[in-house]
């Protein structure tokens, strides 16, 4: 191959890799230019009140302790403040009602405010009552019933005339909200108490506090995870004498009611007098012995 020949091949070689080169690059830049609605969409961002530290329950706010970052637009948490102004603009303090972790979001409904104060009636769901019930080591299953567990209130009667011993289930499934005078959900010690205060429904709390007066109400501790619901039963002293069998639930009003009277057992209509029994006599005439009955 002459050197004319081979300088021409080099040259379409070097053209060819050129345009290759060119073609890559126009595609890259390409991948990665936004669109003008893309590029608002990134740069669309709103400031966001948030914790600088961790924040105890009760403690309150001031400016130190927050700090503004950015969410994108679509992200903002609902019920957060734009501004620390914003949120310490209302007429009293602003106070933590739970704890908060660093970075978190302050939202309203985790602050007091002059219409939503740091009590317990702030902690309770749409519709809720807070009840409390008395409780000792054993009834408050140890102590190791916390705020923020969910427990089951069992009521146990003693046996009256012929109804006998009763446990019911008065409510299940329920939140625990303090235990005496404390609801940090943050607690994690056993603590022997003597009240523990629980949300319920307002039918549940009229059953509960109608329980404590008629017999003694305790706690089942649940498992975190365990939602299921039962109807509401009860166990008598009489299932306890089933050996090998499980004790079968009842509901309350089929079995809690007026046992059936025993009727009283017949006595044997007395019978005719009888006479004295025959005596027997016997004779021995020699060798032999004759008997005779002689009735008087």
């Amino acid at each position: 191959m002459s050197t004319s020949t081979r300088s021409l091949v080099a040259l379409l070689a070097a053209v060819l890799m050129g345009l290759v080169v060119v073609v890559l690059v126009r595609g890259y830049v390409n991948s990665t230019r936004s669109t003008p609605a893309q590029q608002a969409a990134n740069t669309a961002a709103v400031p966001v009140v948030v914790a600088a530290g961790p924040i105890p329950r009760g403690t309150q706010l001031t400016p130190a302790m927050l700090k503004v970052v950015h969410f994108p637009a679509d992200a903002a948490p609902d019920g957060s403040f734009g501004s620390t102004q914003a949120l310490l603009a209302d007429t009293e303090p602003r106070r933590a009602l739970r704890p908060l972790s660093p970075n978190e979001p302050i939202l309203s409904n985790r602050v007091s405010s002059s219409t939503t104060r740091l009590n317990l009636s702030a902690a309770l769901g749409d519709g809720m009552r807070a009840v409390s019930v008395r409780v000792n080591d054993v009834a408050g299953v140890g102590g190791f019933v916390l705020p923020g567990d969910r427990v089951d209130v069992l009521l146990t009667r003693a046996a009256e005339g012929d109804k006998p011993a009763i446990t019911q289930v008065l409510a299940e499934n329920v939140m625990v909200l303090g235990v005496d005078q404390s609801d940090d959900d943050e607690a994690d010690k056993p603590v022997v108490a003597r009240a523990v205060t629980l949300e319920v429904s307002p039918d549940q709390a009229q059953t509960i506090s109608l329980g404590g007066v008629v017999g003694t109400v305790s706690l089942s501790l649940r498992r975190i995870e365990d939602g299921a619901l039962q109807s509401p039963a009860m166990i008598t002293t009489a299932d306890l004498g089933l050996p090998g069998r499980r004790a079968v639930f009842t509901p309350v009003a089929a079995t809690y009611a007026s046992a059936p009277r025993a009727r009283p057992a017949r006595s044997p209509s007395p019978s005719a007098p009888r006479g004295p029994a025959p005596v027997e006599i016997k004779v021995t005439r020699g060798t032999e012995t004759s008997a005779y009955s002689v009735g008087f």
